[in-house]
This record gives structure tokens, C-alpha cells and sequence, in this order.
């Protein structure tokens, strides 16, 4: 896979992700109630607490990691921005495949 496609892909599922952590985070925060007992075995939208719960632990987990290997991808432009940034001489960088 070349660079610009697998960018997509990190991107594309980093979105997806991002979507999915916060439906799970505002539908627990407004809709399941909060404590130990609150809702535990209480099915909301087919699911219970405890999968919400789940579902956006693991998708956070998830999108975490994609953030670290997005920044990995993407290195060489933050260090070329960041000291294009703070100096006159311009850096360059190398065109992409």
C-alpha cells in the first residue's frame, strides 16, 4: 500500500473512530445515569451500561493508538512546519508517492 493510501485508511478509521467515542461519551453522559448502581443492568438502545461502557473504552484505546501512528505518518511535515514556524529559511519538504 503506498503512503497516500495508507494515510487514508489511518485517517478514514481515526474518524470513524472519533465519531464512535463521541456518540458513546454524550449518550452516557445524557441518557444512562451515573454511580456504580446507576443503570447497570438497564438496557438502553439494545445495549446495557456496561457495553456502553466498553464500546467506548476500546474505541478510545483504539483511537489513541491511531493518533500516535498518525503522528508517526506525519513526522517529517510537523518538524518542517514547526521550524518553518520559527525561522526566515524555509525547509522542504520531499514530495509524497
Amino acid at each position: 500500500m503506498n503512503r497516500q493510501k495508507t494515510n487514508y485508511s489511518v485517517d478514514l478509521v481515526l474518524t470513524t473512530l472519533f465519531f464512535i467515542v463521541a456518540f458513546t461519551g454524550l449518550y452516557m453522559h445524557y441518557f444512562i445515569p451515573s454511580g456504580i448502581q446507576g443503570g447497570r443492568y438497564v438496557v438502553y438502545m439494545g445495549l446495557t451500561k456496561a457495553t456502553w461502557i466498553w464500546i467506548h473504552s476500546k474505541a478510545g484505546i483504539l483511537m489513541t493508538i491511531l493518533v500516535i501512528i498518525h503522528f508517526i505518518l506525519h513526522w517529517k511535515w510537523i518538524v518542517c512546519t514547526t521550524k518553518n514556524f520559527f525561522r526566515k529559511e524555509q525547509c522542504e519538504l520531499e514530495k509524497a508517492d
